[in-house]
C-alpha cells in the first residue's frame, strides 16, 4: 500500500534551492534567501542571535508582542537595547527612529515588526529603512505577517535581514519559513564569535555549507511535506498575482473597518488610523462593559469556522482578532465574520445594525 504523504520521492538539493528562488523572486530580493526548516521564530531568533552581540547597541521598536520578544532575544545576547515603545493602537513614525538615533548614535542594529497580526497595526517600512540607511545600521524586519497582504522590498527598503512566513497573507504551510540575507548580515555574523555554529539556530552553517557550496549538498533531510506545500502555496500566489493577493487583503481590511463602524454597538477599530492598520487582519476594541473573550466565544459556538480571536494577555477583555488572511481574505468571510460579532452582542442586549454593516463592507470592498 502506497501513501501520498509518505511514499514521496526524497526532496533533492536542486529542487530545494528552485524553492528558494521562487520565495527570492516573491520579495524582488537579490540577497541571498534560505528556507529554513521550521516556523518563523527560527529565524527570527537565529538571525538575531548570528548578529547581535557585547559590542552592538540596538534600536528595538516595540509596536506589539514580537517586539518585546526581539528585545529579550537582543539582551540575552549581550546587546545594549534601546527600546522604542508606541501605543499599540498606532504605528511608529520615521520622525520617532531619527530622533532615536540623534539620542543614541552608537546604534548599529535596528530591529522592527513590519505588521503586528496581534495587535493590527503596521508600520512605514520604506521610510524607516531610509533614515536606518543614513546611519548605517543593519537593519532587521519581521515581515512573517505582511508578506502577501502588503508589499515586501528588502532590497528597495535596505533591510539587511527580512524573514517572512508562509502562515498568514500567504495561504501557506507554518512549518517552515525563510530570510534574506544581506552581504553586509553574513559579514556581521562572520565577525560575530557569539553567532551560532552547529546549530539548528545557524544562519552560518546554512551560509557555509549551502550557500557558498552552490547548494549542491543539503544540511540535513528537509521537511519534505512542508516544502512542497510552501512551493505550493508560492506557485497559487504567482498564478493570482501578487498585487491580487495583496488586493484582497487591503480590501478585506478596509471592509472590516467600515463594517465595524457601520454594524454599532460600540465596536470600533483598535488602530486608530487606517493608515496604520495591516492588512493582514483587523483588530476591533469591543464596547464598554462587554469581554471580548466571551464575545469571540459566543460567536464561535454559533459558526466555529470563522477566523476570530480574541486579544492576547491584557487585551484579551477589549480586543477581537479578525483574521481575514490567506483563504479567508474575502467578502464572504468579513460578512460572516460581523454577521458572527453583531449576533453575539445582539445577545447580549447590545443594538447592531446587521444590514447598515453589510452596505458598509459592499461599499468598502476595492
Amino acid at each position: 500500500m502506497t501513501h501520498p504523504f509518505l511514499d514521496l520521492t526524497p526532496l533533492s538539493a536542486a529542487h530545494f534551492a528552485s524553492i528558494e528562488d521562487r520565495v527570492a523572486r516573491l520579495l524582488s530580493t537579490e540577497q541571498d534567501v534560505v528556507v529554513m526548516q521550521g516556523e518563523a521564530l527560527l529565524p527570527l531568533e537565529g538571525a538575531i542571535r548570528a548578529t547581535a552581540g557585547p559590542g552592538t547597541t540596538a534600536l528595538n521598536v516595540i509596536t506589539g508582542p514580537y517586539g518585546q520578544t526581539f528585545g529579550d532575544w537582543l539582551r540575552d545576547c549581550g546587546a545594549t537595547v534601546i527600546d522604542l515603545a508606541v501605543p499599540f493602537h498606532t504605528a511608529v513614525t520615521a520622525a520617532q527612529i531619527r530622533e532615536a538615533f540623534a539620542e543614541h548614535p552608537s546604534i548599529d542594529f535596528v530591529s522592527l515588526v513590519h505588521a503586528e497580526a496581534a495587535t493590527g497595526n503596521t508600520n512605514p517600512v520604506a521610510e524607516i529603512g531610509e533614515v536606518v540607511r543614513e546611519h548605517g545600521a543593519l537593519f532587521y524586519l519581521d515581515a512573517v505577517a505582511s508578506i502577501g497582504a502588503e508589499p515586501v522590498l528588502p532590497d528597495a527598503w535596505g533591510v539587511d535581514l527580512c524573514v517572512i512566513g508562509a502562515q498568514k497573507a500567504m495561504g501557506g504551510p507554518a512549518g517552515v519559513s525563510a530570510v534574506s540575507v544581506s552581504e553586509r548580515a553574513w559579514a556581521r555574523m562572520t565577525g560575530n564569535p557569539g553567532a551560532p555554529r552547529r546549530s539548528y539556530l545557524s544562519l552560518l552553517d546554512w551560509k557555509e555549507r549551502w550557500v557558498d557550496g552552490g547548494r549542491k549538498a543539503l544540511l540535513h533531510a528537509p521537511a519534505q511535506l512542508e516544502m512542497l506545500a510552501l512551493e505550493a502555496c508560492v506557485e497559487r500566489i504567482e498564478s493570482e498575482g501578487l498585487d491580487a493577493v495583496m488586493s484582497r487583503h487591503s480590501s478585506a481590511a478596509a471592509a472590516t473597518r467600515a463594517g465595524a463602524v457601520a454594524l454599532g454597538g460600540g465596536l470600533e477599530p483598535y488602530v486608530y488610523a487606517a493608515s496604520d492598520a495591516a492588512p493582514v487582519a483587523t483588530t476591533l476594541r469591543v464596547p464598554a462593559g462587554v469581554d471580548a473573550s466571551a464575545l469571540v466565544a459566543r460567536a464561535l459556538a454559533a459558526d466555529p469556522a470563522l477566523p476570530l480571536v480574541a486579544g492576547g494577555g491584557a487585551l484579551a477583555k477589549e480586543m477581537v482578532r479578525v483574521n481575514h488572511y490567506g483563504p479567508d481574505a474575502t467578502r464572504g468571510v468579513v460578512h460572516a465574520c460581523l454577521a458572527g460579532l453583531g449576533a453575539a452582542l445582539a445577545e447580549s442586549g447590545v443594538p447592531v445594525d446587521l444590514e447598515g454593516a453589510r452596505r458598509a463592507v459592499a461599499e468598502a470592498w476595492a
